[in-house]
Formats: C-alpha cells, sequence, structure tokens
C-alpha cells in the first residue's frame, strides 16, 4: 500500500496550537488517537506541502 491506495476508512482530523507553543494535529479514527506536535516552523513546511499537492491534484482531476 501507498500513497495512492485508496481505503474506506473515516477519520477526524483537528488542527490547533498548544499552550507550549506548538502546532498539533489530532487524527482520530478506529479508535485511535494520534497527536502530532510541530514547531510553528515546520508546521507552515507542512502547509505549503498540501498546497503544493492540491495543486497537482486539481491539475490531475481536468
Amino acid at each position: 500500500m501507498g500513497i495512492d491506495t485508496e481505503r474506506d476508512i473515516e477519520a477526524n482530523l483537528q488542527i490547533g496550537p498548544t499552550d507550549k507553543g506548538m502546532v498539533r494535529l489530532f487524527v482520530e479514527g478506529g479508535g485511535v488517537e494520534i497527536p502530532m506536535d510541530f514547531t510553528p516552523d515546520e508546521a507552515r513546511e507542512i502547509a505549503e506541502e498540501i498546497m503544493a499537492a492540491a495543486s497537482r491534484a486539481g491539475k490531475k482531476g481536468r
């Protein structure tokens, strides 16, 4: 399995700041909770990667 493999799994994603000045991505699904903390700079880098992927995906859908 890879990033292109489709799966029928539902999950919730929450994103927000922590009280320690980190950015938390919190994934919950199937009885599993995964909190992932990133520095603000790391979070910006992730956001840029998401935007780039969205741009590429939008071009493929045309």
